[in-house]
């Protein structure tokens, strides 16, 4: 659904497009859906302990991936800036994690 904004220099016209609720509710269903199939990984009991959790990473991952996208509206334009900006606070907290699991077991 796009709408014309007129100028007032000459009548140029810019086209605006109004995203609607229509991918969030999508964005919003598959969050669910995710959450329910974490849930019910972890349920079934006869679930390798392993391939749950590498699967509630993943997941979560896609949660994350959802949530700063859509929620947020990180997928938009100008918004660079915060976007290099987590990426390098994630990269530290990660050094820092990998950091300590060495100090604590390979001491």
């Amino acid at each position: 659904m796009a709408t014309e904004q007129h100028s007032q220099e000459g009548g140029v016209k810019h086209r605006h497009r109004h995203e609607g609720p229509q991918r969030h509710i999508v964005v919003f269903v598959f969050s669910v859906l995710l959450t329910l199939l974490a849930f019910a990984a972890v349920a079934a009991g006869g679930v390798n302990a392993t391939f749950a959790v590498i699967l509630l990473l993943v997941m979560a991952a896609l949660q994350v991936v959802l949530q700063m996208g859509f929620w947020m509206h990180l997928k938009d334009k100008g918004h660079l800036l915060p976007i290099v900006f987590m990426l390098g606070g994630f990269f530290i907290a990660g050094t820092c994690i990998v950091m300590a699991l060495y100090w604590v077991w390979w001491d």
